[in-house]
């Protein structure tokens, strides 16, 4: 291609308009700049004992469940972080939202298209048929004069990186759920051995109990009472055998398995999951109570939530700026010709600005301009209100910690008192001093109270997996696998 081709269609009125266009340029580019709003946080009621700006060293929570030092927990958190489906949703809707970011960026360079048609007409009286041939190329780029483009580039990074924050917030959920999980099935076998125990010293008390009836030392009522206590622990012991299946399937779904399945069948690289028999005698670990405001934009929730309020400030702007005057750039290169070599010898060229003028549909700029500061506006009371259920989250935790530790306490305690009165009333009921009912209610005060122990371990677990959620931490999804 030549310089004579492109000299041809550029005359001296088409070169004063592409000089107009490159000083109207030089003038507006600032002005983009002018249509950006700052962004200033929301104003929010910090309680003054989230103000302490000291991080205290006990605050650990990255990756927090291996202060347990349980092997069996560590390979299921692995394997439900590398196989769950509400990660894998997670992460593709980020990978959509970068996508969408990415598009978005490409608004800020000129768009190349090209055509090439063929047509051939013939004649309805039969004479010679004849063959055209088009072919254009042409570049158009939207001048970013009032900040639109990089408005709309912004809100959509904002939201790609709100879409990381949503996919970090599935990951320490999930990971919390499966600690739960994990404790609830290792509760819930223990429950089950000692409700298997109870059951077989039911049978001992009512076989002791019919031959102190066949040699007349007792009534049927206390055989019949024997009989009542064995049937109500049977029916107990069904109910934890079906709790245990249902915290089973829920771990399974976690793994990406059909329910039913076993866990130990599917985890990666071979490895298998011993299903815990009992709940871990370990301590639970400390975390102190003066936690800082400032740690609890750790939590994904909280930053995803700040994100998002960037991202609707910059739709704000980006509504704002589309009402005001767009102006877009043409150029091309083409020709129609009955000749291809022609068409490919003597292309014509062309340079074009176009200037829109929507700031004309007064009543609708003024809707939309609303419509998008109520959106602004949603989005900030969003993000207050995500912070404040953090700290609500937090607190309860602590709350939570506190009183689980206290009431194990006490339940230790009660469990202590009620074997020691269970004992001494089979003593008595062996030596005819009291009726079986008083031994069968020591049982059964002993039974609960052991229960209760045993819940209220599993409960100062998964209390401490909550604060730890409520926390938030460090970034712990898997990285994103190169596309």
């Amino acid at each position: 291609m030549n310089t004579k081709v492109f000299n041809q269609p550029f005359s001296l009125r088409s070169s004063t308009i592409a000089v107009g266009i490159a000083l109207g340029i030089a003038l507006l580019s600032g002005c983009g700049s002018l249509m950006r709003s700052d962004f200033e946080p929301p104003a929010l009621a910090i309680p003054e004992q989230w103000q302490n700006t000291t991080v205290n060293e006990q605050v650990k929570v990255d990756p927090w469940w291996q202060l347990f030092h349980q092997p069996e927990l560590d390979k299921l958190v692995s394997q439900v972080l590398s196989t769950n489906n509400d990660l894998t949703l997670a992460t593709l809707t980020l990978r959509k939202a970068r996508l969408q970011a990415g598009l978005t960026r490409d608004d800020l360079y000129p768009q190349l298209s090209a055509n090439l048609g063929a047509s051939r007409n013939q004649p309805l009286d039969g004479g010679d048929a004849t063959k055209s041939y088009q072919a254009n190329l042409s570049v158009s780029y939207e001048v970013d004069l009032w900040g639109k483009v990089s408005a709309n580039i912004d809100q959509a990074q904002w939201a790609a990186l709100a879409s990381a924050e949503d996919r970090e917030s599935t990951t320490q959920s999930l990971v919390a759920t499966t600690a739960s999980l994990y404790w609830q099935i290792g509760y819930l076998n223990q429950r089950i051995d000692l409700s298997q125990k109870s059951i077989e010293y039911s049978k001992q008390t009512l076989a002791l109990t019919q031959r102190q009836y066949d040699s007349g030392a007792v009534t049927q009522v206390n055989v019949l009472e024997a009989q009542r206590s064995m049937a109500g622990q049977e029916a107990a012991h069904s109910q934890l055998i079906q709790q245990l299946t249902v915290a089973k399937n829920a771990l399974a779904i976690l793994l990406n398995q059909a329910p039913a399945a076993d866990p130990a069948q599917s985890l990666a690289s071979g490895d298998t999951w011993v299903e815990i028999k009992q709940l871990p005698d370990v301590a639970v670990p400390d975390v102190s109570v003066g936690v800082p405001a400032d740690l609890l934009v750790r939590r994904p929730d909280v930053k995803a939530s700040l994100y998002q309020l960037r991202s609707a400030l910059a739709s704000k702007d980006a509504t704002y700026a589309s009402y005001f005057p767009s102006l877009s750039l043409t150029g091309g290169v083409g020709e129609s010709t009955s000749e291809l070599k022609e068409l490919l010898r003597n292309p014509v060229g062309s340079l074009g600005a176009g200037l829109v003028l929507p700031f004309l549909q007064w009543n609708q700029m003024q809707i939309n301009n609303d419509i998008a500061d109520i959106d602004y506006q949603t989005a900030v009371v969003n993000y207050r209100k995500t912070l404040y259920s953090a700290f609500e989250d937090v607190d309860n935790a602590i709350s939570a910690k506190q009183q689980y530790r206290y009431q194990g306490e006490k339940l230790a305690q009660q469990f202590s008192a009620a074997a020691a009165v269970e004992a001494i009333y089979e003593s008595q009921y062996r030596n005819g001093a009291i009726g079986i009912q008083n031994w069968i209610d020591a049982q059964e005060n002993r039974r609960s109270a052991e229960a209760a122990l045993l819940e209220n371990r599993y409960n100062q677990l998964t209390a401490q997996a909550t604060l730890y959620q409520a926390l938030g931490g460090s970034d712990i999804a898997p990285p994103l696998a190169k596309e």
